[in-house]
């Protein structure tokens, strides 16, 4: 019964914190629309709420919630914040003179420190952090914070349409809500779960901030009840797809497989 609570406890609270910080910036747009405003895919015009408010909710649910132990309470917290925090930089002042993670890191050789360098810096140290509070060993620790890193970025390659990075969250239920670091999964999906229907309607969205911090979570949720075989899959899998979002679409892999296109789909704007 504790191990739901605490379950329920964070899915609720992250929800309830995504929703009213969601709001709290759509109405103040503190800074002026010129910093929060952006043109989405179709030309409609969104703001950047999504992603602090599925940061903060999720880090308040994961404080809240009864029956994590200390060590993991601190890894999600931490996660959620640093994540959070260095993704609304690269949304709000960073350069887009670079793309992906072979621009960013090509930029990094000719000798310019771009924004997203430091948001993969900062990912990577929280990862390894946050696996290490959760890991008996330095190697385990090492492995698992690759992982969450890798976990964080794939999420973010997904969000470049309406809700697909929300309902990738959401497709992710079944697997972080077992395992010492449950509250952490559940804080994702409860805060993915609020975002998502202003998210479809073109409202908001989760930009590196949002996107970042829910894979961050997921990533370590699941890292927490990993052993090293399974985190070196893990790894392997994450890192397979980031290397391959290099070369291949998944937006048009998406709209070519029955199935995908129609979930992908459900609920956006025609």
């Amino acid at each position: 019964m504790s191990r739901l609570l605490g379950k329920l406890v964070a899915a609720g609270v992250a929800g309830a914190g995504a929703w009213l910080v969601a709001r709290r910036i759509n109405d103040t747009l503190p800074g002026g629309r010129e910093l929060w405003e952006r043109k989405n895919f179709r030309g409609s015009t969104v703001t950047l709420a999504g992603g602090p408010a599925v940061a903060a909710g999720a880090a308040a649910g994961i404080a809240v919630a009864p029956g994590l132990s200390a060590r993991t309470r601190v890894a999600g917290v931490a996660a959620a914040t640093a994540v959070g925090a260095v993704g609304l930089y690269d949304d709000l002042a960073g350069s887009t003179s670079s793309k992906g993670l072979r621009g960013h890191l090509t930029a990094l050789r000719e000798g310019e420190l771009t924004s997203g360098v430091v948001k993969i810096g900062v990912i990577g140290a929280a990862g390894l952090a946050g696996a290490g509070l959760v890991s008996d060993n330095a190697v385990d620790a090492a492995i698992g914070g690759a992982a969450v890193a890798g976990h964080a970025n794939l999420l973010n390659l997904l969000d470049l349409r309406p809700g697909r990075a929300n309902k990738a969250v959401l497709l992710h239920t079944p697997a972080v809500l077992a395992g010492p670091a449950a509250p952490l999964g559940a804080a994702a999906v409860g805060a993915a779960l609020a975002s998502l229907p202003d998210d479809l309607g073109e409202q908001i969205m989760l930009g590196d901030s949002g996107a970042n911090t829910l894979g961050a979570l997921l990533g370590l949720a699941l890292v927490a009840r990993e052993g090293r075989w399974a985190r070196l899959a893990h790894l392997a899998v994450v890192t397979g797809l980031i290397l391959a979002s290099e070369k291949v679409s998944f937006t048009k892999v998406i709209e070519r497989t029955p199935g995908l296109r129609e979930l992908d789909g459900l609920g956006r704007l025609r």
